[in-house]
């Protein structure tokens, strides 16, 4: 039987993420931010609404043409929050864009960097956009007149389109009044103009003004009354029959295309567009005017996020550091087994460098002591050291075995190429558990010493990424312990046989272990409260959604115990609610790194547990994930992720934002206090660094 919960004393979660990115668009705002990573947080924003659009109100929309009626633990049902969800997103992207022209714009133009618009184009450039354009862009382009024999184009999913308005005849003799004009992807979307031509030290021209001014080429004989350039967002979830499927990749691989062609979710126009042209295409796409997004600037911001990378600037960007690196393991010739069976090894990234991860792999690829490897594999990227090495220590007769996500979101295609390279070299490749993501990380290696196996392992709360490890705030655990290893042997078994699951002697795992055990100590922190004994819980996260950890939370507070929570993107949780949740602090960090970790500490009546997981207290990872979460038993490195993945972000008064029980944020003033930037200090502490830095 399924628990109720009170609807007032949950937060939707689709205006959570809506607060989260207004959060991210106050970085574009801030005047303290270097000036091109001010544009990066603007392009973000973008990128993010992308994914919310074609995730979060696809879903909802879904649910309202299958008639659900039933409400979230929040009490709103799908057409409730979708309505809520419209008005504010176009407040949102209407607040992006008037940033974009009023600000960002005539900042970059004061420092050199210049978007060169086609009404101010001198003759000299209007002669180069034309010369490239007949050499670069229109030898690529279809343009499709519409009439019966030519009808309305496929688009794809987010693509770069023209509607075309035309007076004349064809060169049938026929009259013709639209068109569509697609911009092939291979196209760049800002293209920079030599100095001499533009007249700046970085002059960039939009593709859609190139396109604008000489459109008319495409169209011989005829006149052009109109261009107007739109984007299509559509719905993006991947829909595999996991009952029917016999092969999971064969199956993805089938369903892969046809992301770019799902139900449009949200229509992007020019505000210039005509109103006929506008109602022409919601009437194509299906759409209302509540999924239109008129924008005064191009329709697709996340282009622009190659402009910081074109343009020669370090005094405009964040100041570039060098990750350190544990003394264990800094000589360039140390041996990772060798360090790990002196201590556990603990990696603060991005303060702390990813390569000892890379060291570690690469090592047991090329060791003849090392006879197998296992590793989860959720998103690694296209290009990776760690999967060429795993395919090395394959071809060197080693028994590996990965474990590949395939239904990792986006990263879909790159896991099917590495999971199709890897089978090719013998290495033995399982795709988890059906119905369940396999979101865990864990490596782990079986290397023959004085004629006995020792197990050595890798526990993170991040993916097997390099880039993202420069980007993103994640712990990693080096360790030998016989009884972690044992378990990490264990999890890996489940993924590759079929056997029943065996109880573990560490680890949290998801589905089986991770909520009730996660719940249990919570528990405990309200048992010692209720007899006195000081109780706290700290966690730190990326979402707080799951409605019995939030009740037990709620508990916690009304017994007494002391509850922060760090949680960088949406909480359902409503803190210092009286008789309610006094006790119970939110905030959230928003910086240069994504606050990537997962940390779960109990104060347990001074036992101090720690716990580092690669899970979310959200439904889908308790429930549906195979989900690690790990205990940090050093207790040095204990006190080191106290510090460092707790403490500092709770002191944090430059980029920490405190939430209110009615899911809003506020940015903590400075004004009258030191100001203390927990990615600072940690870089200070951690990483090597320039004279100057710049937060």
């Amino acid at each position: 039987m399924a628990k109720k919960f009170v609807p007032q004393q949950f937060l939707n979660r689709e205006l959570g993420q809506l607060e989260f990115n207004r959060r991210v668009l106050a970085q574009a705002e801030d005047t303290s931010v270097p000036l091109l990573e001010r544009l990066k947080y603007l392009c973000i924003v973008s990128s993010n609404l992308d994914e919310f659009f074609e995730i979060r109100v696809a879903g909802l929309k879904e649910q309202i043409k299958l008639g659900s009626v039933t409400a979230g633990a929040d009490g709103m049902t799908a057409r409730q929050t979708l309505k809520l969800v419209c008005e504010q997103a176009h407040q949102l992207i209407e607040r992006q864009y008037q940033l974009f022209n009023a600000d960002i714009i005539p900042a970059l133009a004061g420092q050199g960097i210049r978007f060169l618009r086609r009404t101010q184009w001198s003759e000299a450039q209007q002669a180069w956009v034309r010369e490239f354009f007949l050499r670069e862009v229109m030898p690529v382009l279809t343009p499709i007149g519409l009439d019966p024999a030519h009808p309305f184009p496929r688009v794809l999913n987010k693509s770069l389109n023209f509607a075309v308005e035309l007076q004349g005849k064809d060169a049938f003799g026929r009259n013709q009044a639209r068109a569509i004009v697609q911009a092939p992807r291979v196209l760049p979307r800002t293209i920079l103009m030599p100095p001499e031509i533009s007249g700046c030290e970085y002059g960039f021209v939009f593709l859609s003004s190139i396109l604008h001014a000489h459109v008319g080429e495409l169209f011989a004989g005829m006149e052009v009354l109109g261009c107007h350039q739109f984007r299509v967002t559509r719905n993006s979830n991947l829909f595999v029959d996991e009952e029917e499927m016999k092969n999971l990749r064969i199956a993805l691989q089938g369903e892969l295309p046809q992301r770019h062609f799902g139900d449009a979710v949200r229509l992007e126009i020019a505000d210039t567009c005509s109103p006929q042209i506008t109602e022409i295409l919601l009437k194509e796409f299906n759409l209302t005017p509540e999924d239109l997004y008129r924008v005064d600037g191009p329709v697709n911001l996340v282009r622009l996020m190659e402009i910081p990378d074109l343009v020669a600037r370090a005094d405009l960007k964040f100041s570039d550091f060098a990750p350190g690196v544990p003394p264990v393991i800094q000589k360039k010739s140390a041996n990772m087994f060798k360090a790990i069976r002196k201590s556990d090894i603990l990696l603060h990234h991005p303060y702390q460098s990813f390569n000892p991860v890379i060291d570690f792999i690469q090592q047991a690829a090329s060791d003849p002591g090392v006879v197998a490897i296992k590793q989860t594999v959720y998103r690694t990227g296209a290009v990776s050291a760690l999967m060429e090495a795993l395919i090395g220590a394959a071809q060197r007769g080693k028994e590996v075995t990965v474990v590949v996500e395939l239904m990792a979101r986006f990263d879909e295609e790159a896991n099917i190429n590495w999971a199709t390279r890897l089978e090719q070299v013998g290495a033995h490749v399982v795709y988890g558990v059906v119905g369940h993501k396999t979101h865990a990380k864990m490596l782990m290696v079986v290397r023959r010493e004085d004629g006995k196996l020792r197990r050595y392992v890798h526990l993170g709360t991040g993916n097997y990424h390099p880039r993202t490890a420069r980007l993103y705030t994640d712990f990693g655990l080096f360790t030998c312990n016989e009884e972690v290893c044992e378990d990490v042997n264990e999890v890996f078994s489940q993924l590759t046989s079929l056997g029943k699951a065996r109880k573990l002697h560490h680890l949290w795992q998801s589905p089986f272990s991770l909520h009730s055990e996660v719940m249990r100590a919570i528990q405990n922190e309200t048992s010692l409260a209720k007899a006195g004994k000081p109780a706290h819980i700290i966690a730190k996260m990326n979402a707080l959604l799951e409605p019995e950890t939030i009740n037990a939370l709620y508990e916690a507070s009304a017994a007494g115990v002391k509850v922060d929570l760090i949680v960088r993107g949406v909480c359902a949780l409503r803190p210092g609610v009286k008789g309610l949740s006094e006790n119970i602090r939110v905030r959230s960090v928003i910086g240069r790194f994504l606050e990537h970790t997962r940390i779960f500490y109990f104060r347990n009546n001074l036992k101090h547990d720690v716990y580092l997981a690669s899970a979310d207290w959200m439904d889908r990872n308790f429930f549906r994930r195979i989900e690690v979460c790990f205990p940090v038993l050093d207790k040095k490195l204990k006190k080191r992720v106290i510090d460092e993945g707790l403490k500092i972000y709770l002191q944090d008064n430059s980029q920490a934002w405190d939430m209110d029980g009615e899911g809003h944020y506020r940015r903590k003033n400075t004004r009258r206090a030191e100001p203390k930037c927990a990615q600072i200090g940690l870089l200070r502490q951690l990483a090597s660094l320039p004279d100057k830095v710049v937060s």
